[in-house]
């Protein structure tokens, strides 16, 4: 296992579309904590991305979904009892919930893992394309995920949420662009825990196969489980294919020139 903790490559220009994305998913799930569990279900069901919903936009049928919830039991204990949601054929709550989906979370440790890769690898990309063209990038990123995902799973009732697969393009973005940037990592080899300077490509490369060797053992054992491999797998790509693409559109920041200066090597793909 190994966690990034920084990378050695620097930016001239704030990260301020990072910044204002990560607030907006920060106040969304402080947001979303806040609910009942009722509601908070009603949520995820409407406004998270349910794969199944996509064949209510060409056969516009309702959906009923079944789900299990914990309740409060006598003296103190959890029962766990079966609830029913009925989607209704809404194209634009359809079409909308790809874009909500990005910006809910189901827990801490979800949203600060999404957020921390975020801050971490965000701010190079957006400071290359700048922070409209860094929003394009992730939102597509996003959209091509949940794509992804509804291939694997078509037929799945299950709602995702989270930014992963918005993030993961930005991962892909990043590993393309900056493959031998040096990121110290923290790793854990069994009861050894060090901190070791390893390419981006190596870090970002190791988690993309990953997220697709897990996503093939979801497809072998023909369940959906709770994570969205295929979505993280397709972001990832997204960005890899999206970036290049991008970099020769648009031109680096003029200032670039003064991280050249300072011996830095901030490898800019060629426009």
């Amino acid at each position: 296992m190994f966690i990034p903790l920084h990378d050695d490559n620097p930016t001239v220009r704030k990260p301020v579309a990072t910044l204002l994305i990560i607030a907006i998913n920060v106040v969304s799930f402080v947001w979303f904590l806040g609910l009942s569990p009722q509601r908070s279900h009603g949520v995820q069901f409407h406004r998270g991305f349910v794969p199944a919903r996509v064949a209510q936009l060409t056969h516009p049928e309702p959906l009923r979904v079944s789900f299990e919830e914990v309740v409060p039991g006598p003296f103190g204990s959890e029962m766990l009892v079966e609830r029913q949601v009925t989607l209704q054929p809404v194209r634009g709550e359809i079409l909308l919930s790809l874009l909500t989906c990005m910006f809910l979370h189901g827990g801490w440790l979800h949203l600060i893992g999404n957020m921390w890769f975020l801050w971490l690898f965000g701010n190079n990309v957006e400071d290359r394309l700048g922070s409209i063209w860094f929003c394009i990038l992730y939102l597509i990123g996003g959209l091509l995920a949940s794509g992804c995902h509804w291939l694997s799973s078509p037929s799945s009732t299950a709602p995702v949420i989270g930014a992963s697969g918005a993030v993961a393009a930005i991962l892909g973005a990043y590993a393309i662009t900056w493959p031998w940037a040096r990121v110290r990592t923290l790793v854990f080899l069994f009861v050894l825990i060090t901190t070791i300077d390893l390419p981006a490509l190596l870090v970002l490369g190791l988690w993309f196969v990953g997220q697709v060797l897990a996503g093939t053992q979801q497809l072998e054992a023909g369940v959906a489980g709770g994570v969205a491999f295929w979505a993280h797998a397709g972001g990832f790509l997204a960005g890899v294919f999206l970036m290049p693409l991008l970099s020769a559109a648009i031109s680096p920041p003029a200032s670039q020139v003064i991280i050249q200066e300072k011996g830095y090597d901030t490898n800019w793909p060629n426009c």
